[in-house]
């Protein structure tokens, strides 16, 4: 788990818990004149004590910092005595923030270990001006639950009293229409003041700094901004548009604009919003909790969309820490981590696309995707420069859908995203998230649709994001054997918790509402499906039934796909699923063999394919024949899913090699045997999915600092004729598949194909036939050895008067020897493999050919 600082600081000062209630009571009462007064100057004298005693600690705890948060601490120092620690004028924040230290990376970002002593529990008196030493102690120490209790303006027998925690303020005035009042310096930032009014007016805060004075709205003036039914939801784990709950947004309450801040922490003690804006110091800026749904909210007026902030958070064991908002919708530009306030005002030009999507079920439609990688597909381009060449591209090569690999925030650019912090947020590192709703906008309307990699089975260790969010595990599973992650040193989600549930669910919603993605691919299911999984005996604990299935994760995968489909018609949602799970792609409400009902997903990765069929392309020609079956037994299961067929990036990295470089042979066997493999997945049952780089027989493996080998296209390369060749293929394959129903109507069901030589492992050759929904064929032919087989008889059916060939891999455009079929080629009345009529081929070496109805 992630290591808590230690604690180190004074013990509590507050009252003697044992105390009676009618001390306390009689405590709160309003006191003679004569006697508050002298009271009130026995108060400020210990209060003085107390501060220069604080003040003393601090010097202690500082001593103990780093070299950089000696820095950032002083930097905060100097920025507090010379500026606001709340909101500003525009005019004021302009002037004052280059005294700050707003780019202060380092001071921001330390999680503050001083401890905070636990106060007892003893609100202000509401007639008393200045909050009682209960309430100084827990609001300076960030532990108070309910700051509005006391700050603010509240009505009191004998009028109103103000007031105000403003450090390093030298004085603050109420003004409200004609009145101008000063409030009292009751020391450490604490400002208050009586005034003889019948009702709490409209008003403002004027500050006095030691350089600038500022006119402000009162954060301590408003109202909650989440209402009851928010709060309902969040509360049953149901809130499927969490995003607009929690977070920061920008709003305008009673007239004033402000942004307001919502988080969920509910073992925290105390939770403040630091951020440009209050020199990353929060102590001015104490959240209230919202009842027991662990929610704390703040109105902040003056706060606008593109200010940083974090959430410093008083844990439990009264150390603190500032954590980045896992709900924020932008961040800053790693390795910077802070939450941006963000608002969106795109104007998407996509309805035609949204219309149209949802007219047939991804498994009945076609569907060959791009996988891509953002940042290295053209290393430097933004979300905007990418929108002007990725969809050109990709609709050149006839792609149906693009996939994404993980867009959303992630610390780490060398885990491609697969390590994600800011769930709510594309990465800052190609732009703003309007820029990323641009790129999308542009996919959709030249045609493409966007799938995106969503990563809900695991988060990373950074003590600034998730991780032990509040002080305690949170959105990790309690049991440190379930939340530690064996494989990639994450941390699990816990997906029992109905809180989380409601993150991740919304989460995929998200997505798919606010920036228009039409599918989520789902990474790792199987390490959430298994309590085993990559764990050895003891390292795991079976579930209430004696199994090793998660049945929370089940409950959650359930739950999210129903929720996606329900919400948002025409999106698809992917699993990549290692394992035989029965029902990855059944109806949640059908329930299977298992006793379980379908996980929901409308399609699932075929990783079983992917092994098998690069197992078999990587043997020499000659050795293919004792593996003959590496090749046929996807047909064995492949109705009991519906697969998508993908030669992903997990392939081509870390010493897999390239598609083209798994090939035996000579350069010229390579290319033809990854010609021949492309047309043979391009006719198997199911969708297809081709990472970049491999659309043109890139030779070297992947590496996101590099990206593709674009250079290989040049004309001014000897060999780029060759790689143009298999660029050319990929084109022509994605043309006549789209236009051949027979090659996508029919994949997930069992009359849409037939063998016609499944046995020829003597030969290396396939044959079978595609059959649209309404009986028109395609026949594919694959032979996988290097040489010629003239007149080699295949049977066909008898209602087709004449073949002709609509595609082969080993044509000289490609880059091939040119054996082909230029002519129709008509069948003979000679039975053969079962059917009445049959045909002779002249098959060429390491090539697939498909052939049609003429």
């Amino acid at each position: 788990m992630t290591p808590r600082p230690s604690s180190s600081g004074p013990e509590s000062s507050g009252p003697d818990p044992k105390k009676t209630a009618e001390e306390k009571s009689a405590a709160r009462q309003p006191a003679p004149p004569q006697k508050a007064a002298a009271e009130k100057a026995a108060e400020k004298q210990a209060t003085t004590k107390k501060a220069a005693a604080k003040q003393a600690t601090g010097k202690k705890a500082v001593a103990g910092r780093t070299s950089a948060e000696k820095k950032g601490a002083a930097k905060k120092g100097a920025a507090a005595r010379k500026a606001p620690a709340a909101q500003q004028t525009a005019a004021g924040k302009k002037a004052v923030a280059k005294k700050g230290p707003a780019g202060s990376t380092a001071a921001r970002d330390t999680a503050r270990t001083a401890a905070v002593p636990e106060p007892a529990d003893s609100p202000s008196s509401p007639s008393s001006p200045s909050p009682d030493a209960v309430d100084r102690e827990r609001l300076l120490a960030g532990t108070h639950h309910d700051p509005h209790a006391v700050l603010g303006a509240h009505r009191v027998p004998g009028g109103v009293v103000f007031r105000a925690l403003r450090p390093g303020a030298r004085a603050v005035t109420v003004l409200s229409g004609e009145l101008r009042t000063g409030l009292h310096d009751d020391g450490d930032g604490f400002f208050s003041g009586l005034v003889p009014l019948g009702e709490v007016p409209a008003y403002r805060l004027l500050v006095t700094y030691e350089e600038t004075v500022q006119e402000v709205e009162d954060p301590y003036r408003f109202l909650p901004t989440l209402g009851d039914l928010d709060l309902h939801l969040i509360g049953e784990g149901r809130h499927e548009q969490l995003w607009q709950a929690l977070g920061a947004h920008p709003t305008t309450r009673e007239g004033v604009a402000g942004t307001r801040f919502a988080v969920w922490a509910p073992n925290a003690r105390g939770v403040r919003v630091a951020g440009g804006f209050n020199f990353w110091d929060g102590t001015g800026h104490p959240m209230r909790s919202l009842g027991g749904t662990g929610v704390w909210e703040l109105f902040l007026p003056g706060v606008g969309a593109g200010e940083l902030y974090k959430f410093e958070i008083t844990r439990p064991d009264g150390s603190r820490t500032f954590r980045a908002d896992p709900l924020a919708r932008r961040t800053e530009v790693p390795p910077a981590t802070s939450s941006v306030v963000h608002t969106s005002d795109y104007t998407w030009g996509d309805d035609a696309w949204l219309a149209r999507r949802a007219e047939a079920p991804a498994h009945e439609a076609p569907m060959s995707v791009y996988e891509v990688h953002l940042a290295s597909w053209r290393p430097g381009l933004t979300y905007r420069q990418l929108a002007e060449q990725l969809p050109a591209y990709v609709a050149d090569l006839g792609f149906t859908h693009v996939e994404l690999m993980p867009v959303a925030e992630h610390p780490f650019g060398g885990s491609w995203g697969y390590q994600v912090t800011g769930f709510y947020a594309p990465t800052a590192r190609l732009g703003e998230p309007d820029d990323f709703r641009y790129l999308v906008d542009r996919l959709h309307q030249a045609g493409i649709g966007v799938l995106m990699d969503w990563v809900p089975a695991h988060f990373p260790r950074d003590d600034w994001a998730l991780a032990e969010f509040d002080g305690r595990p949170l959105y990790e599973h309690s049991d440190p054997l379930r939340a530690a992650h064996p494989d990639w040193g994450t941390l699990e989600f816990d997906f029992g918790r109905r809180e989380v549930r409601n993150f991740l669910v919304a989460n995929a919603v998200y997505w798919c509402e606010e920036f228009h993605i039409d599918g989520l691919r789902v990474d790792a299911v199987a390490s959430m499906l298994y309590l085993d999984y990559s764990r050895e005996p003891g390292q795991w604990t079976p579930n209430e039934h004696g199994g090793r299935e998660n049945l929370d994760a089940v409950a959650f995968l359930q739950e999210m796909n129903a929720t996606v489909y329900r919400r948002v018609p025409g999106v698809v949602t992917v699993a990549e699923e290692s394992t035989a799970w029965d029902g990855v792609t059944r109806a949640t409400h059908h329930e299977g063999p298992s006793g379980f009902g379908g996980l929901g997903f409308g399609l699932k990765w075929n990783m079983g394919w992917m092994h098998d069929s690069l197992a078999y392309m990587s043997h020499e020609p000659v050795h293919r024949k004792y593996h003959h079956g590496e090749m046929t037994f996807s047909m064995v299961y492949a109705y009991s899913e519906n697969y998508v067929l993908p030669i992903s990036h997990d392939e081509v990295v870390h010493g897999k090699k390239s598609l083209v470089s798994k090939m035996p042979g000579d350069w010229w066997q390579q290319r033809a045997s990854e010609r021949a493999y492309l047309g043979f997945m391009w006719a198997h049952p199911g969708k297809q999915l081709l990472f970049m780089g491999q659309e043109f027989a890139q030779g070297a493996e992947w590496s996101e600092a590099r990206g593709p080998d674009w250079w290989l296209l040049d004309p001014q390369y000897g060999a780029a004729a060759d790689h143009r060749g298999v660029l050319d293929l990929v084109r022509d394959l994605n043309t006549v598949y789209r236009a051949t129903p027979a090659l996508w109507q029919r994949d997930t069901h069992p009359s849409g194909f037939a063998w016609v030589v499944g046995d020829a492992a003597e030969d290396n050759v396939l044959a079978f036939l595609r059959l649209g929904a309404d009986g028109t064929p395609l026949l594919a032919v694959s032979n996988f050895a290097p040489v010629v087989r003239p007149d080699y008889r295949l049977g066909v059916p008898d209602d087709v008067p004449a073949w002709h060939e609509v595609l082969n891999t080993d044509a000289a455009r490609y880059g091939g020897s040119d054996v082909g079929h230029p002519d129709p080629v008509k069948p003979e009345p000679q039975g053969w493999h079962g059917r009445p009529a049959s045909i002779r081929l002249t098959l060429p070496p390491l090539a697939t050919v498909w052939l049609r109805p003429a």
